[in-house]
């Protein structure tokens, strides 16, 4: 019965709305006249001109043809016009009535697919047990009452003293505050690799104004992270979220060297205990073991390819070249390895520093393979304008100058080395 009144109800009122637009007439729209007239006084003027003698009779009959030609082109606009109206028209006086049709019969149909008509109501109060409701979001007062509490039995908790800190920041708006700074810190001594407080104090850095220190930090954690962590995604919006703002320029991730033998539970527990030096230092161990086994199996290029990964990501930039010209000798190397070749050679360079022969001849193939690579670019246009060769190296710095975004850092400094070069 309650379906029945329920759709007599929709009927009336849509009833109600079409009645007033289907008697609706709308305006006739007539502009010919408006412009047959204008033209017409157009005539008129022309006439007492030349009936005055202050036009020639040959201009006279001249702009006489040219105003009959624009009458006849505004009855044809007129007449192609009114076609177009009519439909319009049309569209404008039964779209609203069809759609006020179409919306309920289009809810009714849904209903009649996916409602439950005869089911009988159920308390709110009760809703919840037949379906849960998600998760909700992070409390955040529970959460920093929590790590108080645990805090109050333990000050030392570097666990809970990461979490007061993420906990401040969060009802803060984002902004880490100077008691979520302190804790943060202060939980920094006991887990220097913490994923969570790492973020949080370079949050601080960037919303300090130091993006640079920010930046190096998130990169540092980033490098240091599984492939799989499930932060990286969050973390690289960040970086380069960041970098943006402050017109940074961030290379792309790097790929961390894979190769290196996966330590043990024992072994990684007993390396968390380690501090930071004892830490790289027993990296570069496993990196130079690694390289210890490649001298007995020299023609293993993925091996070699792999320390050269692990030597970049140590900052032992002239290893990492003579680890890539090893596989390139075995295989020659794709354009994603020649670019991290061809940084590891310029990375090696003291400013203001011509590229050496070796590192002009991957750079070279750089280009040959990706003509608009920015390092390629550069660095050949230094070859060579030391060579002399000023033509070429102008050529170059042209281009990258026009790849460049027009707030890219090193404009100004490219403008001025075109300029100094004669372009």
């Amino acid at each position: 019965m309650l379906e029945f009144l329920l759709a007599l109800l929709t009927t009336a009122t849509v009833a109600a709305l079409l009645w007033p637009l289907l008697r609706m007439r709308l305006p006739a729209r007539d502009r010919l006249s408006g412009e047959l007239a204008i033209y017409r006084d157009q005539l008129a003027e022309l006439e007492r001109e030349r009936a005055a003698g202050t036009l020639k009779p040959a201009d006279a009959a001249a702009g006489r043809t040219e105003i009959e030609r624009r009458m006849l082109a505004a009855g044809d606009a007129a007449a192609s016009s009114a076609k177009t109206a009519r439909a319009s028209d049309a569209v404008q006086k039964w779209l609203p009535p069809a759609l006020s049709l179409f919306v309920p019969l289009l809810a009714l149909g849904l209903y009649l697919q996916t409602g439950r008509p005869g089911l009988p109501a159920a308390p709110f109060a009760d809703r919840g047990a037949e379906h849960p409701a998600p998760s909700r979001q992070m409390d955040v007062a529970g959460l920093i009452a929590e790590a108080r509490a645990r805090l109050a039995q333990d000050p030392n908790d570097a666990e809970a003293l990461a979490a007061l800190g993420e906990g401040l920041t969060l009802e803060a708006g984002g902004t880490v505050t100077q008691p979520a700074l302190e804790a943060l810190q202060r939980a920094l001594k006991t887990r220097p690799d913490d994923a969570r407080i790492l973020y949080y104090l370079g949050l601080h850095e960037a919303q300090s104004g130091d993006s640079k220190a920010a930046i190096a930090r998130w990169r540092d954690l980033e490098a240091s992270s599984p492939p799989d962590a499930p932060w990286l995604p969050m973390l690289r919006a960040e970086i380069a979220r960041v970098a943006k703002a402050a017109g940074i320029e961030v290379p792309p991730p790097q790929t961390p060297p894979a190769a290196l033998p996966t330590p043990s539970r024992e072994q990684q527990e007993a390396m968390a205990q380690l501090t930071p030096e004892q830490r790289q230092q027993a990296i570069r161990t496993m990196v130079e073991g690694l390289a210890a086994r490649l001298a007995d199996a020299p023609q293993d290029r993925a091996g070699w390819l792999r320390l050269a990964n692990a030597w970049k990501v140590l900052g032992e930039n002239a290893n990492a070249a003579d680890a890539y010209a090893r596989a390139d000798t075995l295989a020659p190397v794709d354009a994603r390895i020649l670019a991290d070749w061809a940084e590891a050679h310029v990375r090696q360079l003291a400013p203001g520093a011509v590229p050496s022969a070796q590192a002009v001849a991957v750079l070279e193939r750089l280009e040959k393979a990706e003509p608009r690579n920015a390092l390629a670019l550069f660095y050949l246009g230094v070859a060579a304008e030391a060579a002399g060769n000023k033509p070429a190296a102008l050529q170059r710095w042209k281009t990258l100058l026009a790849l460049l975004p027009a707030d890219a850092p090193i404009r100004g400094m490219l403008e001025e080395r075109i300029k100094a070069a004669g372009g």
